[in-house]
């Protein structure tokens, strides 16, 4: 009981170490970069290949900020002064991107408006290639940062977050009397059915299975034995988004043991495994390209045809662009420093597998610890003498609960 009670506060994204190198990398390529353009500024007595050089060290240290913000949390996982882990580093390092990101957006508005009100000369000849082979640095690092680096694990086409039915190490676990059993739906190739395997002990002789779903419909699932398994005899409707409940024994009294399958929303699931340190790096990349690409275009269209008003008006399209993605960064990364609810639908799920026994959900709280790792507060009001351990188990269908905490009061009490 004591060993369960203990774990360590270390909620870091499953690719954190990887995107750590990835933008130490791109830095690397940033700083050789800008050394280029300014000694070979200086040298051929290019103004604007040192001013090129200058920015691109701004884009450095924006960087410089996520790689810090990854090598610090990655450091101090385990410091004791960080209640609920350095999980929420990333988040605040990209929350300070995206300010700056903003700042440069309005820098490059005030820009492009001064020059339409006074144009100056446009050197063609230097400026045209320098933003070409700006836009080739950037693809490269965006190539760099963001290779791989949305692979969560989601081949299949259904959606189901909460168990991946293709991988036996992610089923559902469950201690009985007899043993260990594990629970998974198994559809690879096949119409979707239950699996029950029982690991160090036998198969139950009598198991049923009885889903759930969310409009109070029910179904039970008759088990045969298989080669060293059982399965549903039927197969599993869509959509997969029900509490299933074991049941070992025929009688009234026999053990139960429940798990929560979900059709995720995709966008929520998306949200709560990204990593916004990254994901910010990616964006000022992403948003150093575009405003390349729309440089380019209007220096072309400049020289061509001698709108030399194409340049700045380049200039407050990509103005606009980057303050719209640094929008998004600032709501998202906010809303996790804020602790608002990360994800309604997985709250409503979690009061539904508590409440569906008669108890009541008196107070919840769910908020992001980290990539992939939600921390989550539940008050139960109950007439039974059940314990935390018992809800703890109810809500075991739901891994991303990296650190539950459950307070068991009596109904009587609470009212």
């Amino acid at each position: 009981m004591r060993d369960s009670l203990h774990h360590e506060h270390v909620f870091l994204g499953d690719t954190h170490a990887r995107n750590e190198r990835r933008t130490w990398l791109v830095i690397g390529l940033c700083g050789a970069m800008m050394l280029i353009e300014v000694v070979g500024g200086l040298l051929f007595g290019s103004i604007a290949l040192v001013a090129d050089g200058l920015h691109m060290s701004t884009h450095a240290g924006a960087l410089l900020l996520a790689a810090l913000a990854y090598t610090f949390a990655r450091r101090h996982a385990r410091d004791t002064r960080f209640s609920f882990g350095t999980g929420k580093l990333g988040d605040l390092a990209g929350f300070t991107s995206a300010i700056i990101l903003a700042m440069i957006a309005v820098w490059i508005g005030y820009e492009a408006v001064s020059r339409i009100l006074s144009p100056t000369p446009i050197h063609f000849r230097e400026a045209i290639p320098i933003a070409a082979l700006g836009l080739g640095v950037n693809i490269l690092s965006a190539w760099l940062l963001s290779a791989g680096g949305h692979n969560h694990g989601h081949h299949h086409g259904s959606g189901h977050a909460h168990a991946d039915h293709h991988n036996p190490d992610t089923a559902h676990r469950f201690a009985f009397d007899s043993g260990v059993l594990r629970l998974e739906i198994f559809e690879a190739g096949v119409p979707p059915r239950f699996r029950l395997r029982a690991e160090g002990a036998p198969l139950p002789l009598d198991a049923a299975i009885e889903t759930t779903r969310p409009d109070g419909s029910r179904q039970a699932f008759v088990l045969v034995r298989r080669n060293g398994f059982l399965e549903s005899r039927d197969e599993i409707p869509e959509p997969h988004d029900f509490t299933a409940e074991i049941r070992l024994g025929l009688a009234a009294d026999g053990q139960r043991r429940s798990v929560v399958f979900a059709e995720h929303d995709h966008a929520e699931h998306a949200a709560e495994h990204r990593d916004n340190n990254m994901r910010a790096a990616v964006v000022h990349v992403m948003a150093d390209a575009a405003v390349s690409v729309l440089v380019i275009v209007g220096l072309v269209l400049a020289r061509l045809f001698h709108w030399y008003w194409m340049d700045p008006v380049a200039g407050i399209v990509g103005a606009v662009v980057i303050a719209s993605w640094s929008f998004s960064l600032i709501r998202d990364t906010g809303a996790i420093l804020l602790d608002m609810n990360p994800d309604p639908s997985l709250a409503r799920k979690m009061r539904d597998v508590i409440e569906e026994d008669g108890d009541e959900v008196a107070d919840l709280h769910l908020w992001r610890l980290g990539p992939g790792h939600l921390g989550a507060i539940v008050t139960v009001a109950t007439e039974e003498p059940r314990g935390s351990a018992y809800y703890r188990r109810r809500l075991g269908g739901f891994p991303s609960l990296s650190h539950l905490t459950i307070e068991v009061a009596s109904a009587a009490g609470a009212g």
